[in-house]
């Protein structure tokens, strides 16, 4: 009973991917999950009590594996402009990931203070990653320079999300230029 639970739950979760990756926020719905699944309405209300119950869950779930996927990367990096290199890049690789996706439109959704303070501290320990390398670098504020260049991060991301005129690899070119060499590089 509970694997079969779990197995409803983890495509319950995998409906509300796809559907905030293709619709955004709006069209993650109770309908649309239950459609998806093949589960009757009802059905998915025994799982999440609303949609941002399933919202806080997709982040829970999801964001560990993609902070994984940077620290993973930073981790291969010999040298601390390496490092910076790698935290950009993989973000920016991650854009057309289902689950980052998702995450992008999760942040634009209704959540109640709690689910936005557990969003906040995941990012935070992203951005811990960072510190480090930017301490090595010389940085006196490694902690204020790691939030300004998360926000280039942050920055690039929609520009690639809005599918801008320049091709992804230029932006993340560019992104990690100013992450490495400020403003005027």
């Amino acid at each position: 009973m509970a694997e079969h639970r779990t197995m409803q739950r983890d495509a319950l979760l995998d409906a509300a991917r796809t559907l905030l990756s293709e619709g955004g926020t709006e069209a993650l719905t109770f309908p649309a999950l239950a459609e998806r699944t093949g589960l009757a309405r009802s059905s998915v209300y025994e799982y999440f009590r609303s949609r941002a119950a399933v919202v806080e869950e997709l982040c829970a779930v999801d964001f560990p594996v993609w902070a994984a996927e940077v620290e993973d990367a930073m981790e291969r990096a010999d040298t601390a402009d390496g490092k910076i290199e790698a935290y950009v890049r993989t973000q920016l690789e991650l854009v057309g990931d289902r689950r980052h996706r998702a995450v992008v439109a999760i942040s634009a959704s209704e959540l109640d203070a709690a689910a936005r303070e557990k969003i906040r501290a995941a990012h935070g320990g992203l951005i811990a990653m960072i510190v480090e390398a930017l301490g090595e670098l010389g940085h006196q504020q490694p902690r204020l320079a790691a939030m300004l260049l998360q926000g280039v991060v942050d920055a690039a991301v929609r520009r690639i999300e809005l599918g801008a005129a320049e091709e992804p690899q230029v932006i993340a070119d560019a992104a990690v230029s100013r992450a490495l060499h400020g403003v005027l590089a």
